[in-house]
């Protein structure tokens, strides 16, 4: 969609609202410029975290260990 600055103006609420819920892109020209508005998608904060390499061995070798010597009842 592309709008003049004085239409933006008007109706900034509701074009808002349109960026905000169905994700339409914004096009405003203001001195022979354009500017885009657009939704930026949201993320959780788990998806932002680095994905680190914590286990050195194959797992298979963790279960096959004997606790047996550390439990005490």
């Amino acid at each position: 969609m592309k709008v003049s600055t004085s239409k933006l103006r008007e109706n900034i609420y509701r074009i808002l609202d349109e960026v905000a819920e169905r994700g339409v892109t914004v096009r405003v020209e203001r001195k022979g410029r354009t500017v885009r508005i657009e939704r930026e998608e949201q993320t959780g904060k788990l998806s932002r975290l680095a994905r680190r390499r914590y286990l050195r061995v194959d797992p298979e070798e963790l279960v096959h260990l004997d606790w047996s010597h550390e439990w005490r009842p």
